[in-house]
C-alpha cells in the first residue's frame, strides 16, 4: 500500500494542476516570446519599406526635375539621387528578398544612366522602370506583412 501512495501515478494525480498549470504556463511563454519577435520583424520591414518608398520618390522627384525642369543644379542634382539610391540599397539590405536584388539592380541602372538625364529620354524610362519596380516589390512586401 505504502507503494501506491507513493508511486509515479499516485504523484502525477496529486500534482496534475500544479503539471497542467505549468505546461500551459511555459507554452504561453513561449508563444508570447515568438509573437513579440514576428511583430518586431514585421514592424522594422514596414518601416524599412516604407523609407524605401519616400526615397524613391524623392529620386523620382530628382529626375523629373532634371530631365523635364532642366535643373541639373539644384532639384534635379544627380549626387542628390545618388544619395537616394544608396539609401534604398541600404534599407533593402534588411528586408527579405527580392528587395535586396531589386535595390541592387537600381544602384546599376543609377549608375549607368545618370549621366545622361537631362539628354536622353531612354535613359530617364530605363532608370524610372527600376523605381518602378522596387516600388512595387516594396508595396508587395509590406501587403504580405501581417
Amino acid at each position: 500500500m505504502k507503494n501506491e501512495k507513493h508511486g509515479i501515478v499516485a504523484q502525477l494525480r496529486r500534482n496534475a494542476v500544479a503539471i497542467i498549470s505549468l505546461v500551459i504556463a511555459i507554452s504561453s511563454l513561449s508563444y508570447n516570446t515568438w509573437r513579440n519577435e514576428k511583430s518586431e520583424d514585421n514592424s522594422n520591414q514596414r518601416c524599412a519599406s516604407f523609407k524605401i518608398l519616400v526615397k524613391l520618390n524623392e529620386l523620382q522627384q530628382v529626375i523629373f526635375h532634371n530631365h523635364y525642369d532642366k535643373d541639373s543644379i539644384n532639384k534635379g542634382n544627380p549626387r542628390t539621387g545618388w544619395a537616394h539610391v544608396l539609401t534604398v540599397r541600404d534599407f533593402s539590405r534588411i528586408l527579405p528578398s527580392p528587395l535586396p536584388e531589386a535595390a541592387e539592380e537600381l544602384l546599376i541602372v543609377w549608375g549607368d544612366n545618370w549621366e545622361y538625364l537631362s539628354e536622353s529620354r531612354e535613359n530617364v524610362e530605363l532608370i524610372l522602370s527600376e523605381i518602378e519596380n522596387v516600388r512595387n516589390k516594396s508595396v508587395k512586401l509590406l501587403e504580405s506583412l501581417d
